[in-house]
């Protein structure tokens, strides 16, 4: 059910009990944690944090610490799934699920007592009528109690008739509902889309206790970014923008990038300094200079309004950094970083008490967004971008330079977006520009694994819904494929290498 008043039905409830917090995997699920936390460290409330990546890992955490607790918090997972049939939980157990995953899972909505939902009702749930979902069947199975055994045999021919024609009329009635049933539930789960960020839900709940502070805030900040600035950065030649519409991975797409230097005024040898050691000239008209020339250049969106914080009278950064950050400290390929490890390291850096982890989260998004363009340029040079009718598809080979760094669901997805605008503004197929795109990666040499995701279709509009999640699901039935349905975005499986011709040509024929 959806929770009303989140400090009386959820805060105050949890307050004086020992809580057990799961966190996905990602930016806006640990800006949460990091507000939460803040919260139950003012109020002295007792709880454990397990971060978990996908549904294996959740439902084993679940069944390692079920016995110890009561009440369990999940950020960014398990609003789109049957939570109870997947945790099989003591009828004692109550959940509390923050989760920007849409659409809600029917069941947690509609359970009054085991499933608490944190989410914004003033988003476009569009959650099916109760009735039109569940039904009682007690009437189905009463008879009539009002026979006499005094009654002639003409009477009783006469009512064993009536009942007769009336369950008759009653299982006509109970398969044309079901009929309708399943399709208002396909037309309801068929798109995977999100909605308000969870770390806005939990600024807004300490906003709402007058316990909100200037680093919640900036935590709401990063957290919403992480949701709507997954395709921008601040280094020119590294953004997807400016990279996709200049068409950097030409000479032509170069030679532009050089025109547009010039058109400026500004001189190589200031281009290739950061920014600090740029002359002040220069920094003072930089932003005029870029848009005047942006627009020549038919670059009307090049500037991105972002918010950016302080710390001390040195360290500045954009909320789009952190999220690249923060994103890359999670998904980092160190041999010497266990899932758990990296997990922790990227919570941290939204702490301004290690801004050196921070900066080497900088760093490491850097290196991953030179290697984003480098693959981007190789795909389209090498013409891997092909069409399958009603998608577009990629697979990237085992061997590709830094194929490890995209072997991620968060990594892949940026990369796969990035690669699609890249196709959109290089191809002059108009029907392809309109097709959304799957693409693979290698996951394990060892076990022949490939991670594959499904993004929508590059347009203006701002409906960005997502049907590849319940796609994937059939295909992967209809044949046989041996996949992995583990994480908490559908759009995203592990797929056996050698099953991939079979369940691709699946999915064309599924979408055709």
């Amino acid at each position: 059910m959806f929770v009303s008043d989140f400090r009386k039905e959820f805060y105050e409830l949890v307050q004086n009990q020992r809580v057990l917090l799961f966190v996905a995997s990602d930016v806006d699920a640990l800006c949460a944690c990091k507000i939460l936390q803040a919260l139950f460290q003012c109020d002295h409330v007792q709880y454990t944090l397990v971060p978990v990546s996908g549904w294996q890992e959740l439902e084993t955490a679940f069944l390692e610490h079920k016995e110890q607790f009561r009440y369990f918090i999940l950020i960014n997972c398990g609003a789109n799934v049957d939570l109870l049939d997947i945790l099989q939980p003591e009828e004692d157990a109550v959940f509390f699920v923050c989760d920007t995953h849409r659409p809600v899972n029917v069941v947690n909505v509609y359970n009054d007592t085991q499933i608490k939902l944190l989410i914004k009702q003033d988003d476009d749930l569009e959650v099916p009528a109760y009735d039109d979902i569940f039904r009682d069947d007690e009437d189905d199975d009463e008879q009539s109690g009002n026979e006499s055994d005094g009654s002639e045999p003409a009477v009783k021919r006469t009512r064993l008739e009536e009942e007769i024609a009336e369950q008759t009329m009653k299982r006509r009635q109970r398969r044309e509902w079901e009929a309708r049933r399943r399709e208002i539930l396909f037309d309801y789960e068929q798109y995977e889309y999100y909605g308000t960020s969870s770390a806005m839900v939990m600024f807004d709940l300490a906003w709402v206790m007058s316990k909100d502070l200037s680093d919640m805030l900036w935590w709401a900040i990063v957290g919403l970014t992480d949701q709507w600035i997954q395709d921008k950065i601040t280094h020119l030649c590294n953004t997807c923008y400016t990279a996709a519409r200049f068409r950097l991975w030409s000479v032509h797409g170069q030679k532009r990038l050089q025109e547009f230097l010039a058109d400026m005024g500004l001189p190589l040898k200031q281009v290739k300094q950061k920014f600090q050691a740029m002359d002040i000239s220069l920094k003072e008209n930089l932003r005029e200079m870029i848009e005047e020339s942006a627009n020549k250049f038919g670059m009307k969106d090049i500037r991105v309004q972002t918010f950016s914080i302080h710390f001390g009278f040195k360290n500045k950064f954009l909320a789009s950094d952190v999220v690249f950050a923060t994103t890359s400290l999670m998904e980092s390929p160190e041999k010497d970083g266990s899932a758990t490890g990296s997990f922790i390291q990227a919570l941290d850096s939204l702490s301004r008490s290690n801004l050196d982890t921070l900066y080497h989260g900088l760093e490491l998004a850097k290196k991953q967004l030179r290697a984003t363009q480098q693959i981007i340029a190789s795909c389209l040079c090498t013409n891997l971008v092909i069409s399958q009718g009603p998608f577009l598809y990629c697979a990237l080979m085992e061997g590709t330079p830094d194929i490890v760094l995209f072997s991620k669901p968060a990594s892949l997805s940026l990369l796969s977006r990035h690669l699609l605008q890249s196709f959109v503004c290089s191809t002059k197929n108009r029907r392809c520009k309109l097709l959304p795109l799957v693409m693979a990666a290698p996951l394990s040499a060892e076990q022949a694994t490939l991670t594959v995701v499904g993004v929508p279709p590059e347009t203006d509009s701002s409906d960005r819904k997502n049907f590849f999640g319940r796609a994937f699901e059939k295909a992967a039935e209809s044949t046989g494929s041996r996949t992995l349905h583990n994480h908490f975005d559908l759009s995203v499986i592990e797929l056996k290498a050698e099953d991939r011709s079979r369940f691709l040509d699946a999915l064309v024929s599924l979408l055709s």
